[in-house]
């Protein structure tokens, strides 16, 4: 008899689950979507592009940028990219999408829930868990379109998102390569300071009681105060990098108005997640390939490489797992740097496990 109530309950969850997953796939947010070019980049007369939607599994329906090969024939392998963290889809992310597109992939470059051209409320939120779920929701739209090669699907994370896309990767075995440029481990550096400078309980526990507190006060005026994003007048004891955010994001080299780093930035409480998650817990169990491609002088270098030790080689594939130091690099020469960004080795890399 308790088997039975079991067995009852378990198929009606079941029910469940799968009703609110349909729901979610028809039951689309309203977006207002550009028609104009806006993007920080030109657009490349060698690629089809067109502007899609599509739901993750916790009902926000998500803004993305298709690139496809002109005259290309299909299925063709293909890359959803994002980042980096603070970024849209018009900087970075589309950027990579085209270049890639360009060179003979379909890419999907999205902007992430609460952010960008995507739905999601309340606005600028971030969630380690909803946010590695968008690099899934992502896969979702391309291994069902019938132009791409379904067991052929990657992903590119840049900055903040390369950790999203290793997490991503170790839940996800349908992203057969994964690459992660100029990474950030938003976790690490949200829970411990840059350079683990601030890893001690007391440390945590005074930037825990600051974030309680604002919470507080945006509940009592209705409103998340924002965190501001990249400075628009530079201290003059800035650290270099900074400085390269500023010249990237607050100038026409990147600036764009829906970029939180341009701007606002992200709710001021939105770090309190990334405190207790354990982002690329489980890196070390991915099987499929993985590529960290970080620059030498990268401020940032050190969540790469510490990034790179977690990972496992997959018996009988011995260069599965790679780690590419660009030689005199920034973190944000990586961000749009074409003559420096090595986009023949994301092809070879690709190429090689995207098949």
């Amino acid at each position: 008899m308790k088997q039975n109530i079991c067995s009852l309950i378990i198929a009606c969850l079941s029910l469940t689950t799968i009703n609110a997953q349909n729901n979610n796939i028809t039951d689309m947010e309203n977006l207002e979507l550009t028609s104009e070019w806006d993007k920080t980049f030109p657009k490349s007369d060698r690629v089809n592009h067109k502007k899609v939607t599509f739901v993750n599994h916790y009902g926000i329906t998500l803004a993305a940028d298709l690139y496809v090969p002109k005259d290309a024939k299909t299925p063709l392998p293909a890359i959803a990219v994002c980042g980096p963290f603070g970024a849209v889809k018009e900087q970075c992310s589309g950027l990579y999408a085209q270049e890639m597109a360009e060179r003979g992939f379909i890419t999907l470059a999205f902007d992430p829930s609460f952010t960008g051209e995507s739905g999601g409320h309340p606005r600028y939120m971030t969630s380690p868990d909803i946010n590695t779920e968008d690099f899934s929701a992502a896969v979702d739209y391309l291994v069902t379109n019938p132009s791409v090669n379904p067991e052929a699907v990657g992903v590119i994370g840049i900055c903040g998102w390369g950790g999203l896309a290793i997490n991503a990767a170790a839940a996800d075995p349908r992203i057969k390569a994964t690459v992660a440029s100029t990474m950030y481990d938003m976790s690490r550096v949200t829970a411990n300071g840059y350079f683990d400078s601030a890893d001690t309980p007391e440390d945590r526990d005074k930037l825990k009681s600051a974030l309680a507190a604002q919470r507080t006060e945006d509940f009592r005026n209705g409103t998340p105060k924002l965190g501001g994003g990249v400075p628009d007048v530079l201290p003059e004891d800035a650290p270099k990098f900074l400085r390269d955010y500023f010249d990237y994001y607050k100038t026409p080299r990147g600036y764009h108005p829906r970029s939180l780093n341009s701007n606002g930035g992200r709710n001021a409480t939105s770090p309190i997640p990334w405190i207790n998650f354990p982002l690329m817990s489980r890196a070390n169990e991915i099987k499929n390939a993985v590529m960290i491609i970080h620059g030498e002088k990268a401020h940032s270098f050190y969540f790469g490489s510490d990034a790179y030790k977690k990972l496992s080689v997959t018996p009988g594939q011995d260069n599965n797992k790679l780690l590419m130091v660009i030689p005199g690099a920034s973190h944000t020469d990586l961000y749009d740097r074409k003559d420096i960004i090595p986009f023949d080795a994301l092809v070879r890399f690709f190429n090689e496990y995207l098949k």
